[in-house]
C-alpha cells in the first residue's frame, strides 16, 4: 500500500453525483497509475445512493473523500477539489470515466520535454458505448472539421477550441498546474455544459497545454443533455469569451455561426426539426460541409422519432 505524502505530485480531482455503482471504476484506474505519487480526491456532490460508502470502501490512503451537503453541480464540486488539493498538478476525471495506466506518466514525461511555458497536458480519449451512428458521426467530425486543427499550443489552440475546430474531453483527461487553474478562478459554476472548455480557454491565457496523441482516457457515454440546456450554456460561455470571440470574427472566423450550428445539431438529433430550423441560416444549405451535416443530424432525427414512437 502506497503512504500518503503532504505533498503528491498530481491530485486528482473526481466529482461525483449519484455514482455508487461506478466511481469505485474510476478511482481504481486512478490509483492502477504508473505514476504513484499521487492523491484522488472524490468530491461527493450530495448524492443520496451510497457514493460515499463505495469510496470509502477503497483501502488506500491515497483516497480523500470530501462532500457537499446538497448538489450544487460539477463544476462546484471540481473547485471544490481544487481547493483541497496539495499537488504540484491536479489532473481531473470524471466519476463514469476511466484512465489507462499510463496516462499520467505519459503526460507528465510530455510536459518534461517541452520546458518552459508548458502548464499542462491532455490526451486522446476513445469513447464507449457510443452507437454505431455515433462513431460514425465522431469520425466525420474529426476528418470534416478537425483534421487539420492545432491541438497544442497556446492562443493558437484556444482559437480552434473555441470555434470548434479542436476537441478535448478536459474533465477526464487534462493534467494542469494547480496554480495556474487557482490563478483563473476555477471553474465557473453557472455552467454546466462547457464549464472545461472554459477553463481551458481561461488557462491558455497563462500558458501552453500539450497533447499526448494517445487514447489514455476512456470516457463512457452515458447520454447528453437537452438541446435547450445547450442553448443556455453555448450562450454564457460565448459571453464569458466575449474578447476571443470578437477577434476571431474580425479574422473571418465565424464562431458563433459554427455555435449555431451546434445548436442545430443537437435540436434535429432529437427530432426537434421546428427548433432546429430558429438556429439555421439560408447558407447552410449551400456549404457543403454544413450540408452534410444538416443530412447526417436529420437521419439522427428520424430514427429519434421512430424510436420514440415505438415506446408508446
Amino acid at each position: 500500500m502506497s503512504e500518503t505524502t503532504e505533498s503528491p505530485r498530481v491530485s486528482v480531482v473526481v466529482p461525483a453525483y449519484e455514482r455508487a455503482d461506478l466511481v469505485g471504476r474510476a478511482v481504481d484506474s486512478a490509483l492502477a497509475q504508473t505514476v504513484e505519487d499521487i492523491e484522488v480526491a472524490v468530491v461527493d456532490d450530495g448524492s443520496t445512493d451510497g457514493t460515499r460508502e463505495a469510496v470509502e470502501g477503497i483501502d488506500d490512503p491515497r483516497v480523500r473523500y470530501l462532500a457537499h451537503e446538497t448538489n450544487r453541480g460539477v463544476s462546484a464540486a471540481r473547485n471544490t477539489g481544487v481547493e483541497a488539493a496539495r499537488g504540484d498538478y491536479v489532473a481531473f476525471l470524471d466519476s463514469d470515466d476511466e484512465w489507462l495506466p499510463r496516462k499520467l506518466e505519459r503526460q507528465l514525461s510530455t510536459l518534461a520535454d517541452r520546458g518552459d511555458g508548458w502548464i499542462g497536458a491532455y490526451c486522446d480519449v476513445a469513447t464507449a458505448g457510443l452507437s454505431g451512428m455515433g462513431q460514425l458521426a465522431a469520425a466525420v467530425s474529426e476528418t470534416l472539421f478537425r483534421s487539420s486543427a492545432p491541438r497544442e499550443g497556446g492562443r493558437e489552440l484556444a482559437d480552434a477550441l473555441l470555434s470548434m475546430r479542436a476537441f478535448m474531453g478536459p474533465g477526464s483527461t487534462l493534467l494542469v498546474e494547480r496554480d495556474a487553474v487557482t490563478a483563473v478562478g476555477g471553474f465557473d459554476e453557472g455552467l454546466s455544459i462547457y464549464e472545461d472548455w472554459d477553463l481551458v480557454l481561461r488557462v491558455l491565457s497563462a500558458g501552453k497545454l500539450a497533447y499526448v496523441d494517445e487514447p489514455l482516457a476512456v470516457t463512457h457515454f452515458t447520454g447528453d443533455a437537452p438541446a435547450e440546456a445547450y442553448v443556455e450554456n453555448d450562450r454564457r460561455y460565448l459571453e464569458r469569451n466575449a474578447d476571443l470571440v470578437a477577434d476571431l470574427e474580425a479574422r473571418g472566423v465565424p464562431v458563433r455561426r459554427v455555435h449555431r450550428m451546434g445548436l442545430v445539431g443537437h435540436f434535429l438529433a432529437e427530432g426537434r426539426f421546428g427548433e432546429a430550423g430558429e438556429y439555421v441560416d439560408a447558407g447552410a444549405l449551400v456549404r457543403p460541409k454544413d450540408l452534410a451535416r444538416l443530412a447526417f443530424w436529420s437521419v439522427l432525427g428520424v430514427r429519434a422519432l421512430v424510436a420514440g414512437g415505438s415506446d408508446d
